[in-house]
């Protein structure tokens, strides 16, 4: 665990000061920016090492003598306070610019990013506030601000967190340290606005607001403050501040005398301000057992950290972001949810609306056949799939297909079925006109060129069996309107059983003009893009152009993951613990992705490019 001191020091000419030389800050005798100012006079003209220098310093900065003293290199991006450290490097052998992964290797990583100042002498070698992390961290983090994080895209093994930002009236991406070094590299960006007060005016940086005195906006310098209040001052900051002193000549005076900082900028009150209530609680994704709880996020004076999750007045679920998939419900049961945000300093906002949530009922038997596919594409691309998930042969002679035209009169004789259709087989009924770029007609269980495969879309298709209507597509005696015209639909995994009322929005999915690769057994078409990893095959189809695809696992277990990132590692969709062979993916936009599979302790990564 991490070894905290407080300091605590007394405000009086000649105080006491944490190991700095006696006199250091004898001039140091203001308030407010005059203090600061007097601070800058202190400890401006510092000796420049060189860039190349840090490492020198490193050797004696940032060493583990505190946690697990075993004199490895100090990573504030790496270090467990908790546990165990994720990795460990070694001072003379770890250095490096290149790495893939965490724990490859460590560099410099500038708390203000030299982007700020142009890579500009003497900040660009500043130890003060360039420790050694992580190089995969390091590179994760950017040039992106330090800040609170409202939902995580990415996560590093200790904890430390990029995603959308908490920070009341900052929209873009931040980087949250582990809570255990806030005030660490709040203490840093405090040093820095007080080091380099004659230039930081001309800095653009989201934290700041282009003065010299106040340097941050108030949001961030709300954040730092909280930072600092929350995490003291550790003897490992103290070793560091005393072997940066040796090396470079001046001393960060916020780690010597925290109470500097709220000399300075204020936050002698600690922060008591609850963040805003979360609104609009919404679910979706209802099943048996689980849905998605959603909210709108909250506000707050510096920064929302969490949301706590009520499941009929009890703590369910805590979460750092504004969505939560809630499990372990029963089916066929209500339950009331609320939710309440809670800041760095332990505020906790008042509960919000009370959303009713209604499981389903237990997943039905499945019966019956079902429409599972319908495709009304160009000229006489017309197919239509039938599932049998019945667990047991059918024979198909007592079914039938039937066409109500342009949404009037009556049904049409009907296309009568022949044989038997297998468990978890499809039967695929194609017009015998089919373009063989779209589906091969002797792939097909029945082409035929009869009527009822001449539909459009406002023609209702009906299956009967032994002449009773049990599943359609389409809206009998809809009128001349179309239900669905030039594209294809493919049944929601969620819906195993047939209907005999038409809802495409809760049991369709729709994809665009002649997408035919989903028919049959939706393997080995042109479309299709498949990966294997000893022998377990997955197939992403589509092609996934149009945003809207599928995954198929040739074998799902419990321990089958899902996730997809874009190419700034926000993370864009995940379902954890998969037991159907078939995931939907809708409505990516325009981008580049990258599909992560677990299976079996096993990581299938592929890219995708939806156009």
């Amino acid at each position: 665990m991490r070894k905290q001191l407080q300091i605590l020091v007394l405000i009086i000419s000649g105080g006491i000061y944490a190991q700095a030389p006696a006199g250091y800050y004898n001039s140091a005798t203001g308030t407010g920016y005059t203090l600061k100012t007097q601070l800058y006079n202190i400890i401006k003209g510092h000796t420049d090492r060189g860039y190349a220098g840090l490492w020198t310093t490193y050797q004696t900065s940032d060493r583990d003598n505190q946690n697990e003293n075993d004199n490895t290199i100090f990573d504030l991006y790496s270090e467990n306070q908790s546990g165990s450290d994720p990795y460990n490097y070694t001072y003379s052998t770890d250095q490096c610019g290149t790495y893939s992964i965490e724990g490859d290797c460590y560099n410099r990583e500038h708390m203000i990013p030299q982007s700020v100042f142009n890579s500009n002498a003497p900040m660009v070698s500043d130890a003060h506030f360039i420790p050694p992390t992580d190089g995969k961290v390091n590179g994760m983090r950017s040039d992106y601000p330090h800040g609170n994080v409202a939902s995580a895209s990415w996560t590093s093994l200790n904890g430390s967190k990029l995603g959308t930002s908490a920070v009341s009236g900052y929209t873009g991406t931040v980087f949250e340290p582990n809570p255990a070094f806030k005030g660490d590299i709040a203490r840093m960006y405090f040093y820095f606005a007080t080091r380099y007060e004659n230039v930081v005016a001309g800095y653009t940086y989201p934290m700041f607001n282009k003065t010299s005195n106040q340097v941050f906006t108030n949001a961030f310098r709300d954040m730092l403050l909280a930072w600092h209040a929350a995490d003291p001052v550790s003897s490992r900051e103290i070793a560091r501040n005393n072997a940066i002193y040796a090396r470079q000549g001046n001393r960060n005076p916020f780690i010597d005398n925290p109470n500097y900082v709220n000399m300075i900028w204020g936050g002698g009150t600690p922060d008591t301000t609850a963040p805003s209530i979360p609104t609009n609680l919404l679910s979706s994704n209802i099943t048996s057992t689980t849905f998605t709880l959603s909210w709108t996020a909250s506000t707050d004076n510096v920064g929302v950290t969490g949301y706590d999750v009520y499941q009929n007045g009890s703590l369910k679920i805590s979460f750092s972001g504004t969505s939560a998939s809630i499990n372990g419900l029963t089916a066929s049961t209500t339950y009331s949810f609320t939710v309440k945000a809670k800041d760095v300093a332990g505020n906790v906002s008042a509960s919000s609306n009370t959303l009713n949530v209604t499981t389903s009922g237990s997943t039905p038997t499945v019966t019956e056949l079902y429409f599972s596919e319908y495709l009304e594409g160009s000229s006489n691309n017309k197919a239509l799939e039938i599932t049998n998930a019945t667990g047991t042969s059918i024979n198909l002679s007592a079914y039938s297909i039937k066409k109500q035209t342009n949404g009037a009169g009556s049904w049409s004789t009907g296309i009568t079925l022949s044989g038997n259709l297998a468990n978890n087989g499809k039967f695929v009924i194609v017009n015998s006109l089919i373009s063989s770029a779209c589906y091969s007609t002797s792939t097909a269980n029945l082409s035929t060129s009869a009527t009822e495969m001449a539909f459009n879309g406002n023609d209702a298709i009906g299956l009967f069996k032994n002449g009773t209507l049990i599943d359609i597509i389409g809206t009998f005696n809809g009128g001349t309107a179309d239900f669905s015209v030039d594209e294809t639909l493919r049944r929601k995994t969620t819906v195993t059983v047939p209907k005999t009322t038409f809802s495409k929005t809760s049991d369709w999915n729709v994809y665009g003009t002649d997408i035919c690769s989903g028919l049959g057994n939706r393997t080995g078409n042109v479309n299709d893009t498949k990966f294997t990893k000893e022998n377990k095959e997955i197939t992403i189809y589509p092609n996934p152009s149009n945003g809207n695809f599928e995954v198929i696992f040739e074998k799902v277990n419990a321990n089958t993951n899902i996730e997809i990132y874009n190419l700034i590692g926000k993370k864009v969709f995940e379902k954890k613990d998969i037991t159907t062979p078939t995931i939907q993916i809708n409505n990516l936009t325009h981008g580049v992705y990258l599909i992560n599979i677990t299976q079996d302790n096993e990581v299938i990564t592929k890219k995708i490019i939806v156009q």
